[in-house]
């Protein structure tokens, strides 16, 4: 029952998206991957309908329902967009893996896929060797390959197999990790720089919008004044503010209330109220030290009319 509501509600969703705009529906990934997944739920019930018979493999259609989750990734954009440019990276890196891989294959089938004393299970020939040097690059099972490998003496097993699995699962596997990383980090950089050109651009738009907008308002006013010779500029300018709306924005293009200006006037002021700190700090000083200097007179004076007496 609850994959009936689901598949209906996401029916429902793209006959409604399509009957609004059914030109530029098709030119959006995101509706594009909704077509697929509903396409993909319909098969099992259209092959039960038709030939009457649950196939259980097909139940994966299920899970596909959990793409649409990539609606709600904020950089799922970004990384749709260059997933195409990563790939040749992430091809070179496979074929130069693959190489690899195809170079240990001949050597393993010389060195173990011997008919006499050989491996000829896991290196017979070279698919043989393809599939296990894959077990080994994925380190899953390779102590038992190892295993088979010393039960018949080959001398040169253990070397090779600790240098495949450092070549393919150590350094290519983190190149390749290393890769998408980087492309990753990458497109999502230049998404967020496409968005933030995009809110500027749309800033702009409404920005020029309001700016004629106001424009046209006042040019009326204007011409009202010329029309009514009566009333004066004050008189229309409230009633223009009557008109105004509390939601109406701003435009402002006067350097005092640009953010560069504001910020050199609060720096500005943070200096200056260190200036003055400094200088308040030297007149206390310059305080104190004239208040030691007032303490010290008295007995200066006191020693010199006492000398004075003595000479006399």
């Amino acid at each position: 029952v609850s994959e009936l509501i689901f598949v209906s509600i996401y029916s429902s969703e793209f006959c409604m998206k399509l009957y609004v705009d059914p030109i530029n529906y098709w030119k959006d990934g995101y509706n594009l991957l909704d077509v697929v997944i509903i396409i993909i739920i319909f098969i099992p019930y259209s092959l039960r309908k038709i030939k009457g018979k649950h196939y259980p493999y097909l139940n994966i259609a299920d899970g596909v329902q959990s793409l649409r989750i990539l609606k709600l990734i904020t950089y799922s954009r970004g990384i749709r967009v260059s997933g195409l440019e990563r790939a040749y990276t992430v091809a070179s890196v496979l074929i130069l893996f693959f190489v690899l891989m195809y170079i240990f294959a001949i050597l393993g089938f010389c060195l173990f896929g011997l008919p006499e004393g050989g491996d000829m299970n896991n290196w017979g020939n070279l698919a043989l060797a393809f599939f296990t040097l894959f077990s080994l690059a994925t380190v899953d099972g390779w102590t038992d390959l190892q295993e088979q490998l010393d039960a018949r003496n080959l001398i040169l097993s253990r070397s090779f197999t600790i240098i495949f699995i450092l070549l393919a699962s150590f350094v290519f596997l983190s190149m390749f990790v290393g890769v998408m990383i980087i492309h990753t980090e990458d497109s999502i950089k230049k998404f967020e720089r496409e968005l933030m050109l995009e809110r500027h651009m749309n800033l702009m738009e409404e920005k020029q919008v309001i700016l004629k907008r106001q424009q046209e308002e006042v040019g009326k006013l204007l011409q009202t004044q010329k029309d009514l010779d009566h009333k004066s500029f004050t008189e229309l300018v409230e009633k223009f503010k009557k008109t105004l709306r509390h939601t109406d924005p701003m435009v402002l293009d006067d350097f005092g209330t640009s953010l560069p200006f504001i910020d050199i006037y609060l720096s500005t002021l943070d200096n200056q109220d260190a200036t003055i700190y400094k200088l308040q700090e030297l007149y206390y000083e310059i305080v104190h030290v004239l208040s030691l200097m007032l303490e010290d007179l008295p007995q200066k004076k006191q020693s010199q009319s006492s000398e004075k007496v003595d000479e006399k």
